[in-house]
């Protein structure tokens, strides 16, 4: 557990594919001004960060919503409903479509309707990107949050930092953050896509500019220096570009 600030918490956890290749998943608390608690995500946590989550929570009855932003982080959502199975469950459509024996709220959390009843958090979801594809495989668009009080972002897959495993990442150093290495199969097959997902990418790089850390999903939790949000998004953006341009050269 990472206590980022006076009233976020990120759980680091583990989530092997193929049962070998530990690539990492996480899940992240947020105080609220009501002394309430909001899940971001899912994960079984288990050991000293269950117990450390527990005495945050009062036993799990101090949180009262549960929200889940990526639409392909279905695994564990169970498992965080059982921690509070009195709290409110948001999800994706994808979600309520994967384990619809849960006690789904009605609304989806990829709806700005449902995002606006969040005080404390900022909502965006990649423009020009399908949310869910037809490739299962492809996870490059989620819904990205930022917990305004703190400036921290929490984001699934969309932002992505490189990072070596285990006590080697107290060693070397992170990679800045760029976007889902599978971001072109991802892009609407229309035309404007690629400009519609540079925009979105150029006013997140403005309108959240005073993040300070970002807590990504099968990486790390990366620092940023003052100014990093929007310089390591506009180098992310960059990074990209001929991937836009194939799209455009395509579809206009």
């Amino acid at each position: 557990m990472k206590h980022l600030a006076e009233s976020f918490w990120n759980f680091r956890g583990s989530f092997r594919v193929a049962k070998v290749f530990d690539v990492g998943t996480h899940m992240s608390l947020v105080r609220k001004a009501d002394g309430q608690f909001t899940l971001i995500d899912s994960y079984a946590v288990s050991g000293d960060e269950r117990e450390a989550l527990m005495s945050l929570t009062n036993n799990g009855r101090a949180i009262d919503t549960i929200i889940n932003v990526h639409p392909f982080h279905t695994l564990h959502c169970t498992a965080a409903h059982e921690i509070a199975p009195h709290a409110r469950l948001y999800g994706t459509q994808r979600h309520r479509e994967q384990a619809p024996e849960l006690p789904w709220e009605r609304d989806v959390m990829e709806d700005p309707a449902t995002q606006e009843r969040f005080d404390d958090l900022d909502f965006s979801v990649p423009a020009g990107l399908d949310l869910v594809t037809t490739d299962d495989s492809v996870h490059a668009s989620s819904v990205l949050v930022r917990h305004r009080p703190s400036g921290i972002v929490h984001v699934d897959d969309t932002l992505m930092v490189l990072a070596a495993p285990g006590m080697l990442g107290n060693i070397l150093p992170q990679s800045r953050l760029r976007f889902h290495p599978m971001l072109a199969k991802a892009l609407q097959q229309r035309s404007r896509a690629a400009d519609d997902f540079a925009a979105w990418a150029q006013a997140l790089a403005r309108e959240w500019a005073s993040t300070r850390i970002v807590c990504a999903a099968h990486s790390a939790v990366r620092q940023l220096e003052p100014g990093g949000w929007h310089a390591e998004l506009t180098h992310a953006l960059s990074a990209i570009r001929k991937t836009l341009d194939h799209h455009r050269a395509q579809h206009g």
